[in-house]
């Protein structure tokens, strides 16, 4: 079948694309058939018609045609019957839009439904009769039913033929509705006599290929006398109605009148038109010719009526007159309000002037009544602009924000011009997506935290917040340490933080005394795509805890030795024997120091310094006084709890040193350093043992090694050479001088006496190199051993 296609576009507004295109088909294509590649029409890529989500939005006409997406083909989804779908309309078409989402884009599409030769001509009545008298004149006319042809055009009736033809023929009438009234004319005068029946064959023939044709017998009953035919006043009346009028309406009279007297005189009206739709709607009183209304009128599907309304005496006689009626349309349609788009979530980011959906206004009503304006509430980033007839855009008019508006409820209401003005509105809820367009932000701009030293590792320090104004995963924040070193070390190894909760660790145990406080950048980062993010400071500040003891820096106290203070006998009160100097690395209170004296001699003789830590006697100093004083003093500080320091301070109260260094000598020693000394002797005895016992293997092993390798050259025929030292000597004085050394050494039971010096040259102790010998060496020894004499002193000497 033939198909033609008419494409053209009205117009391009903003982002959105607006086109009409047309298409003319044959009814009754069956389903599937193909109306037009309408991607190629449009001058779009098939691939559009898929990204776009293409669809066909229609009003009223149904669910005729289906779109083919992956090929850009519009085709026939169901049968279309042209006189079902259009009933009396001559030109039927069907008017739907293809709509295409991002970006928004939609074209009016008309399909032209071609009417076919489809129905034949029909007559309502099979069979029409008529009383004609004999006695009327030739060119008397009888008004004839219509043939109904559902197809319109050439398919529609053409011409009738009227067989036998002898005392009868047609004629035709055209109207401006392209109706054609029927009449039969009367050529010769009829003879009861010869024949008082006479049966006619009405056909009725379109011009459809194949023709069709539909066939009415007529019957004529001739009577006698009945020489005057009914006329009407008037060929054409004309009336008006209103719309929605109630049943019963009077919407004209006609008025017929026929000049015979008695019952030929008496005239009987009728309505002649064969359409159903006429008679439903329509009634005529038989006697009065009154024209009323039984069914109900709406202008918006028949805008006039042509009423062929008969009289008829009772000779048989008619005549025909046409009412035409027009219908007045009232505003009681409302506007039709509908979404073109059905997405209802735009980004955030969309510029200004984007298309957001196409909103499509229809009223039926006509005129002023048909006209129509809409509008958006107030206070919207929105605005509703006209883009086509009864086509309206939604577009930003600014920028949008989610973190301010998740959601918009547009709501579109539309009025005509009507009087009373109709209107109707609808609600569009619009969702805003979220984009990446926020940073996180910290609770505070920086923080700082306090945190005790000598802490445990992974103790929870505190946490930082940041929040993000955005949704979803662009609103999940992780926290991250940033790079950076603290007295030369990287920053994660003080500490560490959680990337979901943002909890701050600390790595290791801090020392008040190293390390007092430090800072650090800590960044929040967003899951957005690209990601967002933050920096702030923290610093983190150790707290001191009481955990050094004072350290006493004078007197120092050493193991080998005394240090005392002299205090004269002549000393007055308040006397400053000394003072004892400590210290606390602790800060604070914990660093605060107090002295008292804990043990001493005689505590009536001297006082310590509460705060300063001086040493001063409280009294005078008499004879009776004993010489050695010993004081133990007691440092403590003021944390919580106290630690303490003890340092011992040895007074002697005496005049003179060699006093002092008399009752000194026999100091008695403390335990501790007895013990010290009994420890490293037992040590040195182990240890020469050691050495004793290592030595004498060794010796063992030469000697034995020397025995073999004697024998081993006894058994030779080798000659022996001798062989001499480089610095061998004899004992005659002969050779090299030797060298004497002497040395005293005197012990005593307390080591802090003992004391060694060089002496005179001696030959107690000798060790001789004699020549006679293959290197032995003569041990001499005195005949009084040094050992019965502790306190004597051992002298060595040694030629070298």
């Amino acid at each position: 079948m033939k198909r033609q296609v008419l494409a053209f576009f009205s117009l391009i507004l903003l982002n959105s694309v607006i086109g009409q295109i047309s298409y003319s088909i044959p009814e009754e294509m069956p389903r599937g058939s193909l109306v037009g590649n309408i991607a190629e029409d449009l001058g779009l890529p098939t691939k559009r018609f898929i990204s776009g989500k293409a669809k066909i939005h229609t009003r009223n006409n149904g669910d005729y045609m289906e779109l083919n997406r992956e090929r850009g083909l519009l085709l026939v989804k169901e049968k279309i019957d042209r006189e079902a779908l259009c009933t009396e309309i001559t030109i039927c078409g069907l008017d739907f839009q293809i709509i295409l989402e991002n970006p928004i884009e939609f074209y009016t599409v008309t399909v032209q439904i071609a009417d076919i030769n489809d129905h034949a001509p029909t007559f309502e009545k099979s069979e029409m009769n008529f009383k004609i008298s004999e006695s009327v004149t030739p060119g008397v006319k009888f008004v004839l039913e219509r043939a109904e042809d559902h197809d319109v055009g050439i398919n529609g009736v053409q011409k009738y033929e009227l067989k036998p033809s002898d005392n009868f023929a047609l004629k035709i009438h055209n109207n401006p509705h392209e109706n054609k009234n029927v009449e039969m004319v009367l050529q010769k005068p009829l003879d009861r006599e010869k024949q008082d029946q006479i049966n006619l064959v009405l056909t009725a023939i379109d011009g459809g290929e194949p023709q069709m044709s539909g066939t009415m017998l007529i019957v004529i009953t001739v009577l006698d006398a009945n020489d005057n035919v009914p006329g009407f006043t008037q060929q054409t009346y004309t009336a008006t109605l209103t719309e929605n009028s109630p049943t019963g309406t009077v919407v004209a009279s006609v008025t017929a009148s026929d000049a015979d007297q008695g019952s030929n005189s008496k005239i009987t009206y009728s309505i002649k038109n064969t359409q159903a739709n006429i008679r439903k709607i329509f009634e005529i009183n038989k006697e009065n010719g009154k024209v009323s209304l039984i069914g109900n009128i709406d202008f918006e599907k028949n805008k006039h009526f042509e009423i062929i309304v008969g009289a008829t005496d009772e000779g048989g006689l008619t005549d025909s007159c046409k009412l035409i009626v027009e219908v007045q349309d009232i505003n009681d349609n409302k506007p039709e309000i509908s979404i073109m788009s059905k997405s209802n979530v735009i980004s955030e980011d969309v510029q200004a002037n984007t298309v957001v959906t196409v909103i499509n206004i229809e009223d039926i009503d006509s005129g002023e009544n048909g006209k129509v304006e809409c509008f958006i509430n107030e206070n919207m980033p929105f605005v509703l602009k006209m883009s086509t007839n009864n086509f309206y855009s939604l577009i930003t008019e600014s920028e949008l924000d989610r973190e301010t508006y998740t959601e918009y409820n547009i709501t579109v209401t539309c009025s005509d011009k009507g009087v009373p003005s109709l209107s109707s509105s609808v609600t569009l809820t619009l969702q805003i997506s979220d984009v990446n367009d926020n940073a996180p932000v910290f609770e505070r701009s920086s923080y700082e935290a306090y945190i005790v030293e000598n802490n445990t590792p992974g103790f929870s320090i505190f946490t930082v917040k940041a929040t993000d104004a955005d949704w979803n995963q662009n609103a999940r924040v992780s926290y991250i340490l940033e790079d950076s070193s603290v007295n030369g070390l990287p920053v994660s190894s003080y500490v560490s933080i959680s990337a979901d909760s943002g909890v701050i660790h600390a790595v290791r145990s801090f020392d008040y005394e190293q390390i007092k406080n430090f800072q650090f950048s800590v960044k929040a980062q967003d899951g957005g795509s690209p990601p967002l993010s933050s920096n702030v400071t923290v610093k983190i500040l150790i707290q001191d805890q009481n955990d050094n003891p004072p350290q006493v820096l004078y007197p120092v106290q050493t193991g080998g030795s005394m240090v005392a203070e002299m205090v004269p006998r002549s000393a007055d009160v308040g006397y400053l024997v000394t003072k004892v100097v400590a210290v606390d690395v602790d800060s604070g209170q914990n660093a605060w120091l107090s002295y008292k004296l804990q043990k001493a001699t005689d505590r009536a003789l001297f006082e310590v310094g509460l705060q300063n830590g001086e040493i001063r006697t409280i009294r005078q100093v008499t004879d009776k006084d004993a010489v050695k004083q010993r004081l133990t003093v007691i440092v403590e500080d003021n944390g919580q709890p106290s630690r303490s320091a003890t340092v011992i301070v040895n007074v002697a109260v005496a005049d003179s040193f060699p006093e002092v260094l008399l009752e000194f000598t026999d100091f008695p020693h403390d335990k501790e350093y007895n013990d010290n000394l009994t420890f490293y002797l037992v040590l040195a005895l182990a240890v020469v043992s050691f050495l004793f016992i290592t030595c004498l293997v060794v010796i063992i092993s030469v000697k034995i090694y020397r025995w073999r390798q004697s024998r081993i050259l006894y058994h030779s025929n080798l000659p022996v050479i001798p062989y001499y030292p480089p610095r061998y000597s004899d004992t005659l004085g002969t050779g090299t001088l030797p060298h004497v050394y002497n040395y005293e050494v005197c012990r005593t039971t307390d080591s802090r006496k003992s004391d060694s010096k060089f002496t005179r040259a001696g030959s107690q102790n000798v060790l001789i190199m004699d020549p006679s010998s293959t290197g032995t060496l003569q041990r001499m020894e005195n005949e009084k051993s040094i050992l019965d004499e502790p306190d004597s002193p051992l002298e060595v000497s040694l030629f070298l």
